[in-house]
């Protein structure tokens, strides 16, 4: 039987006073009903003691958790090349001593998760031969940043652990240049703008997240980029960088991504433009280089099912024709 993974921490000033249950899952990037799991099993002390799910933690409290063996599996199995296959799709832009910035495809997870058992970034990379920090928690050593499954477009993991402190501390302080284009439904009024609204788990889904009162702050600029009937393509900017930011937030608005059926987008739509996920595309991003000190900024095209329903918006037939 594979070995657990038991990490024991002091609890970080950011999650003083969150409920147990909601700590450990933002502590250790896993789902409430994960982290509920452990509580329940009593894979969790905090100060040596098991405690409710819903009891409130403070800052400073020393935890003792013992994970759940598939994520202290994750690190171990990346370093055997051999048994890992190549990730479809996934295409690397930039390479160097520090990092790996990727074109993420559609359906690939950043990395390994409890209940995933699809393609993923990080394994994608070790397939090709790429060593990666061991900087961060087991299951996503090197992941500075993360893409959602049904989101595409470019995604920075470092290779060295310098590299790795530096980018943190640059996602953190806000000083990363990420820019998406998003197709939402409707027309935003105004054409541009900045929605302030703080984001957290779903009260009911777990799934889900939603803006509630009680969340982190969460800040999203926009600008419209192009009109359509029906529908606007965006550009995003991401001050911060939430789970589910830019389709929960334009979903508060009442203007969700097209064909983000999760968030409450129009089917029918959806199905119209061919589109199977939400249209949301990671297009830009830039920061400064953790070595070189320079300013480095990568693009990358729409995919063929994005590229492919703007066209149908725009009201070329030809083109939806010669898709199908």
């Amino acid at each position: 039987m594979p070995a657990r993974d038991r990490r024991a921490l002091q609890l970080p000033d950011g999650l003083d006073g969150m409920r147990l249950d909601q700590a450990i899952s933002r502590l250790f990037g896993l789902s409430r009903t994960v982290a509920v799991t452990l509580l329940e099993g009593g894979d969790v002390l905090v100060d040596g003691v098991v405690r409710a799910k819903s009891e409130k933690v403070a800052a400073g409290s020393w935890l003792e958790v013992t994970l759940p063996a598939p994520i202290a599996d994750v690190a171990p199995s990346l370093s055997v090349t051999s048994s890992l296959s190549p990730v479809d799709g996934l295409v690397v832009v930039h390479s160097d001593d520090d990092l790996v910035v990727v074109d993420k495809p559609v359906g690939v997870a950043a990395h390994a998760s409890p209940g995933w058992t699809g393609p993923t970034v990080t394994a994608g990379l070790a397939a090709m031969g790429h060593t990666i920090a061991t900087s961060g928690a087991a299951e996503r050593q090197g992941v500075v940043h993360r893409l959602d499954v049904g989101t595409t477009g470019l995604m920075v993991v470092a290779k060295s652990e310098t590299a790795y402190s530096v980018l943190k501390r640059a996602f953190k302080a806000r000083e990363v240049d990420k820019v998406y284009h998003a197709v939402v439904q409707g027309h935003l009024d105004p054409l541009r703008g900045t929605v302030d609204a703080p984001i957290d788990r779903h009260p009911t889904q777990d799934y889900r997240w939603a803006v509630v009162s009680s969340g982190r702050e969460s800040i999203t600029h926009y600008d419209t980029m192009e009109a359509f009937p029906g529908a606007s393509l965006l550009e995003v900017h991401l001050e911060t960088g939430r789970t589910h930011q830019i389709r929960v937030h334009f979903s508060a608005l009442r203007h969700p991504c097209v064909g983000d059926l999760t968030y409450g987008a129009d089917p029918t739509m959806a199905a119209r433009l061919g589109l199977r996920r939400q249209w949301l595309h990671a297009w830009s991003l830039a920061f400064t280089h953790p070595s070189s000190g320079d300013l480095v900024r990568f693009d990358s095209p729409y995919p063929p099912d994005l590229a492919h329903a703007l066209e149908v918006l725009r009201g070329r037939p030809d083109h939806e024709a010669q898709w199908d």
